[in-house]
């Protein structure tokens, strides 16, 4: 055998031999070739092994080849298996992933050959690696490509996808076309595709026009009829794809189809969502008009009913004055139901929605509908049985109620029937699906109908806009049916009318339904108008209104403060200046919003109660059409009695007595024994740019400090009568400071204004006064008064 062989026995020429390998496996890099014992020990390490695996010569010659293999049953298996079939077979080639020195792992093609000596003694192996994680990164995307394409053909469901032969054989099916035509896939793949025609259309060669365009032009794309399996129809989307090889020959087709019978009839479903949206868009428009236009008009006839009514109460003896005084103030009345409409329709009201029992609320209307309606219309209530509770404004409702029911009257110039109709109702996704505004779920349906004229289909069109009437002029707003549009809207409801000439009118009215026990409302009690001599602080930007009004709470007794703004209310409260009550506008300018100028005064104040007013509120204290929780409202404008009720509402009964009226403001307040130089020290800026201000209101001249270094630098050039300040200084106590300045100015007063204890062992050896915080207005003029004695 060995004589066969191409191998000299000259040892030159072996030597020869064995250096051309070495070189090669020694300038080899970019594979890695080395030698195994018969154990499977590295003996020899190339280049490319350093680079491949990471290890040097020093580093891996000696170790077990087990060390390339990720550390898994599995591949210490492969393992074996690589040894032992390349001895069995002389060489054995394999692919498999193999560890670095670092830990990270490659996938490797291997060629593993047996080793033999010139006399067939085995000696080792040697390994060949490649690198071959590309490629493998290739394969597998390719592989991962077609498995996520098949279970993407597969899992649509709502598109029938399927393959053609190019003569029109179905050869392959996925389950959206087993859901959509309702055929197997056992049932129909070698079909011909023109049996999911109808049989008017096969006959007229449309199937075989779709495989011959889309040949030719590479797509075909078509609507029109296709029948199931059942030989029910249905309207299909169509789309045929000619598919090509490499040289461009016609292997067959892809053909998608959908199911759009649905969207035919949402297709006419959208011209009327369209003209909806339009009427929307326009209701939507005229009211943020409207709520604009509301808050300026409510400050006007704030102004003047404040006025007729302070007048009035000057006038009591005089007859004229007061017949003129009061039709002066029904004309505001009328005025301020307008504005209320308007805002109405706008979707503008501050809504308090609760649970409310409609067959109890329509009971407790009966008397005043019949007299509203009079003799000549028959009221009948129908209600049904199990009627569940609406989650609504009831007062507003109200309102509602009555402005329809008068509308119905005036439809019925010769008397007629008025039909009250209360039942429970569900609005499905059927009825909803043309209104944008309107959840389906579960409703309380309050329907009112007539027997009147009825109305014609371009007037039913137009009922709902604001201004637009029937009636002759003069005698309508036009406003009754908008302002229950945009009640009904922000309330979460639905309104509809049905209604044709000579066979009356059916206003529907659908309000969410509540789960919980229905209210119970509080009876009004007729009371004499009540004051008090709490202090309230009033914050207006309107000066003509917050005039009106700081007039009107000092005719009810209360003693009254005023800010133009959030901000000035802010440096009033912060001052420690005892506040019972501050009644806000809501709409203001400035940075600092009404709300939360409340809440950060309440923070200074606990026991401080807010009253917010407004004529349009902006969505400051109301979101989602309802008034948030615990704010309290009073909705301009309001008459003398209102104001008087509300308020002695959120502060209870005043005690038996009564003070004198108060000044009309702050800044008329008398300013004390005199005119005095006052040195403030305070750190907190609000506090001291508030105390400040109160003791210029009093007529004094304060100089202010932030601390005792800007005080002591103070009364280096200046005398004064009075050190107001606080005890805890940053740099300084405030009793070691009163010292300094005494020993400058022997005369000065000293008072302390703090939330502490002056300990007398600090302020021994001078006279001094002590003023807690929070003091009222009346104990700073107080203190100020006093001239002082130790403590």
């Amino acid at each position: 055998m060995r004589n066969h062989k191409n191998t000299s026995d000259n040892p030159a020429d072996a030597f020869e031999h064995r250096d051309w390998a070495r070189i090669w496996v020694e300038s080899t890099t970019n594979l890695a070739a080395f030698c195994l014992s018969p154990e499977g020990f590295v003996s020899t390490w190339n280049p490319g092994g350093t680079a491949m695996y990471g290890y040097a010569p020093e580093e891996i010659i000696g170790r077990h080849y087990a060390v390339f293999f990720p550390e898994d049953v599995r591949e210490r298996t492969i393992l074996e298996t690589e040894l032992r079939e390349a001895r069995a077979h002389k060489s054995f080639e394999t692919e498999g992933w193999r560890r670095r020195k670092d830990g990270s792992v490659f996938w490797a093609s291997v060629l593993t050959t047996a080793l033999h000596d010139p006399d067939g003694t085995f000696i080792g192996f040697v390994k060949v690696v490649r690198d071959e994680s590309e490629k493998r990164k290739a394969h597998d995307a390719v592989i991962e490509s077609e498995r996520r394409f098949r279970l993407l053909v597969e899992g649509v469901t709502d598109y029938s996808i399927f393959m053609l032969s190019p003569e029109g054989l179905v050869t392959n099916w996925n389950s959206g076309a087993r859901r959509i035509k309702g055929y197997t896939a056992d049932e129909i793949i070698g079909s011909h595709f023109s049996r999911f025609y109808s049989p008017e259309d096969a006959a007229a060669g449309l199937p075989q026009r779709a495989l011959k365009t889309a040949a030719r032009e590479g797509r075909f794309e078509s609507e029109g009829w296709r029948l199931r399996r059942d030989g029910t129809r249905f309207w299909a989307h169509v789309i045929v794809d000619a598919i090509r090889d490499e040289t461009g020959t016609l292997i067959g087709f892809a053909k998608i189809t959908r199911d759009v019978t649905e969207k035919r009839e949402a297709d006419q479903l959208l011209e009327e969502t369209r003209a909806a949206l339009l009427q929307a868009q326009k209701m939507e428009a005229i009211g943020k008009l409207t709520g604009g236009v509301a808050h300026d008009f409510n400050n006007v006839l704030q102004v003047l009913r404040g006025n007729l009514e302070l007048l009035r109460s000057r006038c009591a003896g005089d007859n004229w004055s007061m017949d003129r005084l009061s039709n002066a103030i029904d004309a505001v009345e009328r005025g301020a139901k307008l504005a209320s409409q308007l805002l109405a329709f706008g979707r503008r009201q501050a809504l308090r929605p609760v649970s409310v029992n409609l067959a109890a609320m329509v009971r407790g209307m009966d008397d005043l509908l019949r007299r509203a309606l009079g003799e000549t219309i028959e009221v009948e209530t129908v209600v049904s049985g199990g009627l569940w509770n609406a989650f609504v404004d009831m007062h507003q409702l109200e309102n509602v109620l009555l402005n329809l029911a008068i509308n119905a009257r005036d439809a019925m110039p010769d008397g007629g029937k008025l039909t009250l109709e209360l039942a429970n109702a569900m609005l499905d996704d059927r009825y909803v699906r043309s209104l944008s505004d309107v959840p389906a779920g579960q409703y309380v349906m309050l329907g009112v109908t007539d027997t009147g004229v009825g109305m014609p289909p371009e007037v039913v069109e137009r009922a709902f806009d604001p201004f637009f009437s029937t009636k002759p002029e003069g005698e309508g707003t036009g406003l009754g049916l908008s302002m229950a549009y945009g009640f009904v809207k922000q309330s979460g409801g639905h309104i509809r009318i049905y209604s044709e000439v000579g066979h009356g009118t059916t206003v529907r009215v659908y309000l969410p339904r509540s789960s919980v026990e229905a209210f119970e409302p509080v009876a009004w009690r007729n009371a004499p108008v009540t004051g008090g001599t709490e202090t309230v602080l009033v914050v207006e930007d309107d000066q003509k209104v917050q005039a009106t009004v700081i007039e009107m709470l000092s005719d009810l007794g209360y003693r009254v403060l005023k800010a133009d703004n959030a901000d000035q209310a802010l440096v009033v409260l912060s001052s420690g200046v005892h506040v019972d009550l501050v009644f806000t506008d809501v709409v203001m300018p400035g940075t600092l919003k009404s709300p939360e100028m409340a809440r950060r005064a309440v923070e200074f104040q606990p026991h401080l109660r807010v009253l917010f007013t407004s004529g349009y509120t902006q969505n400051a204290i109301v979101h989602g059409g309802r008034l948030d929780p615990g704010v309290e409202l009073l909705s301009k404008p309001y008459s003398r009695e209102d104001l008087a009720f509300k308020i002695r509402q959120m502060l209870g009964q005043p005690s038996e007595q009564r003070r004198a009226p108060a000044p009309a403001a702050a800044n008329a307040l008398p300013a004390g024994d005199g005119k005095k130089r006052l040195l403030v020290v305070e750190d907190d800026s609000f506090a001291r740019e508030a105390l400040s201000e109160l003791l210029v209101m009093l007529g004094h001249h304060p100089v202010s400090a932030a601390n005792a270094a800007e005080a002591l630098d103070a009364m280096k050039d200046s005398r004064f009568d009075v050190l107001l300040t606080d005890i805890n200084l940053p740099d300084m106590p405030g009793t070691e400071l009163a010292r300094r300045m005494i020993e400058r100015w022997p005369g000065v007063r000293v008072i302390f204004s703090s939330g502490d204890t002056v300990l007398p062992d600090e302020v021994q050896g001078f006279h001094w006064q002590a003023l807690r915080k929070p003091y009222t207005l009346e104990q700073l003029e107080e203190a100020l008064r006093d001239n002082g004695g130790s403590r």
